[in-house]
């Protein structure tokens, strides 16, 4: 139960910090931390509620976290990988609560601010690898090997999409959301002009895309073994993976047609969040367990 507390916790906090950069929230409690405009209990605005709602779900969510790493200690310490899983849920965590508190008390760098993306799905990533461990689903009963070409090309995979997703978290903190007008088409272009804000969001799209391309790939080559050798149990999940990345894609496409209806768009952005930290952590998954079976 604390295990799937976690992982659907940190999903609230992911969620939550994505509204308040959606809604340029970020400075509604201007530069004070933990208080919001010097008080506990801020004055009521829609941007100083969805920042102070945020601090909050981070602040119950990282005290359950904190439990859940306290309870695996005790309970499962003969067992480093469930260790490794609460630790690194706790410690992600940690990181991305000072940073949000780094950006709200010194200005930051889009660049930068990319980064608190990234550490909140390792953090996601985290609390589900230890909710797949504590649920037996993971691979760990199976004496079956997995090919090394299939281990390297996940880890490559693995790799490749923590580019992609930074660099969705980039357009996202530097407002270049609008470079491109249109989908699949770029203003109207197949390939725009690409520099500024249009060659940024192409970017991403043609990485995208790719991604789509690498993870058919791999759904080749292990239902390719699998058939040919034994189960591994891998092929579920390499399906799993293409069928989140080409929904990502597809949120990807509703985000940019709703820019101008900004309540649609802002849950499409949400959406498009919540696709981008499945399939991180679904690749994580695919990893370690190859990884296992090495």
């Amino acid at each position: 139960m604390l295990a799937w507390s976690s992982f659907i916790g940190m999903f609230f906090v992911l969620l939550a910090g994505a509204l308040v950069t959606k809604t340029g929230s970020g400075r509604g409690c201007g530069d004070d931390w933990p208080l919001c405009n010097g008080k506990f209990i801020p004055a009521y605005t829609l941007e100083s509620m969805i920042e102070y709602s945020h601090r909050m779900i981070t602040g119950v969510v990282g005290i359950l976290v904190l439990v859940t790493y306290i309870v695996i200690r005790k309970y499962y310490g003969g067992h480093k990988e469930a260790r490794y899983y609460a630790g690194g849920t706790l410690l992600f965590t940690v990181i991305q609560a000072l940073m949000g508190a780094a950006a709200v008390m010194w200005p930051q760098q889009p660049a930068v601010m990319a980064l608190h993306f990234g550490i909140s799905l390792f953090a996601v990533a985290s609390s589900m690898l230890l909710v797949v461990w504590m649920y037996g689903t993971s691979p760990y009963r199976s004496n079956a090997r997995v090919p090394r070409s299939i281990r390297y090309l996940g880890w490559g995979i693995w790799l490749y999409c923590c580019g992609v997703v930074y660099l969705g978290a980039y357009i996202r903190h530097t407002e270049s959301e609008a470079g491109c007008i249109g989908w699949p088409l770029c203003n109207g272009q197949v390939i725009p002009y690409l520099g500024g804000a249009s060659g940024i969001v192409f970017l991403h799209r043609v990485a995208a895309a790719i991604l789509l391309v690498l993870l058919i790939i791999l759904f080749l080559a292990v239902r390719r073994y699998e058939i040919r050798e034994r189960s591994t149990g891998l092929t579920a999940l390499a399906v799993g993976l293409n069928l989140v990345v080409l929904a990502q894609i597809l949120s990807g496409a509703w985000l940019t047609l709703a820019m101008n209806n900004i309540h649609v768009y802002i849950f499409a952005s949400l959406v498009h969040n919540v696709l981008a930290t499945l399939l991180f952590s679904l690749l994580s998954v695919f990893a370690i367990r190859t990884w296992k079976r090495r």
